[in-house]
């Protein structure tokens, strides 16, 4: 009974009590369990496996087949375009706001250009994806398009934009509005270089990209903001390059100062003040064939305008004015001068000071043509050039080289011709070989009116030098208009321009002069 009712503790009630271990037999053969191995433990094996795609770029079929991927891209692209022309935080710059706005920072159009780059570039290798990604962006650029254009419209309407389109010394920098634009500009510049980078919008089959549309849109968009603005330097610049076809007499000291026209004069002061201008309307790659025309177009103003300039013969300085002491005194001097009383005035006795030697007075000189092309040519290169390192732009870059090689080699021809020493100790073929070498960059239309009034013996024989005009029977106005309007234009009425003048030099008889030999050899090479 207290067995029963004190059990004990330790062993438990439900399991029996174990055969003696002795009268149980062993078996023969004892099976041996192997061991799992560890790596099975491990935390390895609850990794999960890593995705070969990107969260950013998820694989392309996947994204065709549901097409979230593409709503959740065109959100994305439609949101950039609207950060793209949100306005800017931070402190407000004096002058900066134009009707409570600021401009659009510059690097947010390379900015949004990235962001579509980064994207058409993770589906490359999937052309349908590709192609549905391209047409995604048809909307938000479309609405961007439209959104820059509603910008501009009051800006280029406005006064403030059209009042002042051309920098000065006094107001050198563009003003508020100006400024506006130009941002717009940079902003739209600045997506067409990522569009150059991709090669988008350059098809005209509507089974491409379809953003032909939006490329000629922001273009346009450049052109309106800085045309306006190279057009008003060009206005200031046309009429001092054309008034450097008329030699005018300029007054300068007897100190060695060069003389120089008086539109170089006015250049001087201008053109660093223009190169500042043209460099920040310039900054996209479409304004850069609107900045190579401009420089070609003033760089054969030039040419045209130094080579009709007559020539002026250098005459002598004019003589200062003489002193009163020097002048002789005429009777009523004599007379007044004789009345003077004997008593010497106070203002003898007084102390001298040292006075300050008087300044030679100035000369009358007239300046030069080949002074003032050398002048002009130096301030024409202070002026922004299409980048040489573009390929969009190298051939843009090497019309304006050319241009400015004519502008030198003008201005080396004047200064030869001008020069007496020029033809001494040289015989006539090796006078012909020199002109030759230096007008080989020259159009023909351009040389030729300065050999005329230089070598030819009808400008030795006749008193007045026929011109081009006259000589083919033509108005001066009507032959600049024609055949004068550029070097393009030169070119192609050079060969007609130059048999007539040909014609007319044979038909004055006798020995062919100097320029009747240089025009046969450039109307041969233009024939052949």
């Amino acid at each position: 009974m207290i067995s029963f009712k004190h059990p004990n503790l330790f062993r438990p009630n439900s399991r029996p009590t174990s055969p003696n271990s002795s009268s149980r037999p062993e078996p023969a053969m004892i099976l041996e369990r192997t061991s799992r191995p560890l790596t099975k433990l491990s935390f390895s094996g609850f990794k999960r496996s890593s995705s070969s795609t990107s969260i950013s770029s998820p694989p392309p079929t996947l994204l065709v087949q549901d097409g979230s991927y593409l709503q959740a891209l065109s959100l994305k692209f439609s949101e950039a375009v609207s950060k793209a022309m949100m306005q800017p935080t931070g402190p407000v710059a004096v002058g900066e706001l134009v009707g409570g706005r600021r401009p659009i920072p510059a690097g947010r159009g390379r900015a949004l250009g990235l962001l579509i780059a980064s994207e058409l570039k993770a589906c490359q290798n999937n052309p349908h994806l590709h192609k549905a990604i391209l047409r995604s962006l048809h909307r938000p650029l479309s609405v961007l398009l439209s959104n820059l254009s509603a910008l501009l419209l009051p800006l280029l309407s406005s006064p403030a934009f059209l009042s002042m389109l051309a920098p000065t010394v006094q107001a050198p920098n563009p003003n508020a509005t100006q400024l506006h634009a130009l941002a717009a500009a940079s902003f739209a510049g600045e997506l067409l270089e990522s569009f150059d980078e991709m090669s988008l919008g350059f098809e005209n089959d509507a089974r491409g990209d379809g953003l032909k549309a939006i490329r000629e849109g922001l273009v346009s968009l450049i052109g309106r903001v800085v045309n306006p603005l190279i057009t008003g330097i060009q206005s200031e610049l046309i009429p001092l390059l054309e008034s450097l076809e008329n030699p005018v007499a300029v007054s300068v000291p007897r100190t060695g100062t060069k003389a120089l026209h008086p539109s170089i004069v006015s250049l001087q002061a201008l053109m660093p003040v223009y190169a500042r201008a043209l460099t920040q309307y310039t900054t996209t790659l479409p304004s850069q064939t609107t900045l190579a025309t401009f420089l070609i177009s003033m760089i054969w103003r030039a040419l045209v305008a130094f080579a009709s300039r007559p020539r002026v013969k250098p005459s002598p300085p004019t003589s200062p004015l003489s002193s009163p002491q020097l002048t002789p005194l005429t009777k009523r001097q004599r007379a007044t001068s004789g009345n003077t009383p004997a008593t010497p005035p106070p203002t003898r006795f007084a102390l001298k000071l040292p006075s300050r030697p008087s300044s030679p007075p100035d000369i009358s000189v007239t300046p030069s043509a080949a002074t003032d092309a050398r002048a002009l040519y130096e301030l024409m290169v202070l002026l922004p050039r299409p980048s040489a390192e573009c390929d969009a732009t190298r051939v843009a870059r090497e019309a304006v080289d050319e241009a400015l090689s004519g502008l030198t080699a003008l201005a080396t021809l004047l200064e030869n011709i001008g020069n007496p020493l020029f033809k001494v100790g040289k015989s006539h073929e090796a006078i012909l070989e020199e002109i030759e070498r230096i007008t080989a960059d020259l159009p023909t239309l351009i040389a030729l009116p300065v050999l005329l009034r230089s070598y030819s013996r009808v400008a030795i024989e006749s008193p007045s030098i026929p011109s081009i005009s006259s000589i083919i029977n033509v108005p001066e106005d009507e032959y600049r208009k024609s055949c004068l309007s550029g070097f393009g234009r030169a070119e192609q009425c050079s060969n007609i321009i130059g048999h007539s003048v040909l014609d007319f030099l044979r038909d004055q008889g006798g020995l062919q002069s100097l320029v009747e030999q240089w025009l046969a050899n450039r109307v041969d090479v233009v024939d052949h």
